[in-house]
Formats: structure tokens, C-alpha cells, sequence
């Protein structure tokens, strides 16, 4: 009984996380504008392949609608890293439901 409730558990959780839209790409790029516009980085200098992203938290709403709040860490080519939270409204057709409210948590520098 045990092990059906465990399956059971396991199958929802799936269930309802594949049907999460993926959505970091919007709050990404409106962070990198926002950066860019507060003069706190050139976001040519920025090296995309180096940034680290982690959804923090995700809170469904009433009509589909869903408060992701994501963690973005931008590095640069000189090796400053720009930590910004996000928070916005998503839905399973579009990831641009609300606005992108923006919080730049640091700034530092790595030192190799």
C-alpha cells in the first residue's frame, strides 16, 4: 500500500510539473535591459554562457496563472557577477503575463 501511495505521489508531482511552462527566458531578458538601462553593465560584456539560472519558487494562481521568482547570475568578461531576482506572471501560453519586477541582490568580483 505504501509503494502505490509513493507511485501514486511521484506520477501527480510529474503530472503537474510537465505542465509548467519554462519560462526564464522573459524575466532573463528584461533583467539584462534592466542592467543595461541602470548603467550597471554593458550587457555586450555580458558572457551568456556563463549565466546561472534557478527558479526559486513557483505559486499557481486562480485563471492558470503562475508567480515564478527566479535567481539570474550574470557574469561578465572581466569576471564581475551581477546577482538579480525576478518575479513575474506566467500562463501555459505566455511567459509575458505581467511585468518583470527586478531586485539586484550583489555585485562582485571572482577572483581566480
Amino acid at each position: 500500500m505504501r509503494k502505490f501511495i509513493l507511485l501514486t505521489c511521484l506520477i501527480v508531482s510529474f503530472s503537474v510539473s510537465a505542465k509548467q511552462a519554462d519560462c526564464h527566458s522573459w524575466p532573463m531578458n528584461i533583467a539584462e535591459g534592466w542592467l543595461k538601462n541602470e548603467n550597471i553593465v554593458d550587457i555586450t560584456q555580458l558572457d551568456r554562457s556563463k549565466t546561472e539560472m534557478k527558479l526559486l519558487a513557483a505559486q499557481k494562481k486562480a485563471g492558470g496563472i503562475t508567480t515564478d521568482i527566479w535567481h539570474f547570475i550574470f557574469h561578465d568578461k572581466s569576471g564581475k557577477a551581477y546577482e538579480v531576482i525576478t518575479q513575474s506572471d506566467a500562463n501555459l501560453e505566455e511567459c509575458s503575463a505581467s511585468e518583470v519586477n527586478i531586485f539586484l541582490v550583489a555585485r562582485s568580483t571572482i577572483n581566480h
